[in-house]
């Protein structure tokens, strides 16, 4: 039987409670999981592609054999394919999302239809959190070591002093 292999794309700007959620069960469904870390200029991000990556990286390699994380700056589907992807992973977290992503997974049928995407969704204590929100949260000087590891929000208080807000 051929190896099962999914994508469990975004931004991860920061990587949050509720992605590494989303990690460890998604990587249950395959036998092994990409973590595709992309470029998004347009969610001004707070970590650079490389920061993002190797913030990532950390993170996963606790859960154990089995995932990988990939940057890329591409379609989805074409990265997918590339990796030899059956599968794309998504986290839903409300009915917001499931608009958005119902409209993303249509999209990338009609692009690739061999490739299924499955929808997992948060846990329930980690529905509410959002990337987004944990930066502006942090920025004003909210805590945010709910939502993120230690190790995450070191990073993410280290940036703010140093920028002294959002962006690179």
């Amino acid at each position: 039987m051929a190896e099962r292999i999914g994508v469990y794309p975004g931004t991860f700007d920061p990587i949050t409670l509720g992605h590494m959620d989303i990690i460890r069960r998604g990587a249950k469904l395959v036998d092994r999981l990409i973590v595709g870390v992309t470029t998004n200029a347009s969610k001004s991000p707070m970590f650079s592609d490389d920061e993002r990556i190797a913030m990532v990286q950390r993170e996963v390699a606790s859960i154990g054999a089995g995932i990988e994380v990939v940057g890329f700056d591409s379609l989805l589907m074409d990265f997918a394919e590339a990796q030899g992807a059956s599968v794309i992973v998504r986290g839903l977290r409300a009915v917001a999302d499931f608009e958005y992503e119902y409209q993303m997974a249509g999209m990338n049928q009609q692009l690739n239809d061999r490739i299924e995407t499955v929808f997992l969704m948060a846990d329930v204590s980690l529905q509410p959190i959002a990337s987004r929100l944990v930066k502006e949260i942090a920025v004003y000087g909210g805590a945010i070591s709910k939502f993120v590891t230690p190790a995450v929000e070191a990073d993410v208080l280290a940036r703010i002093a140093v920028t002294g807000r959002r962006g690179r």
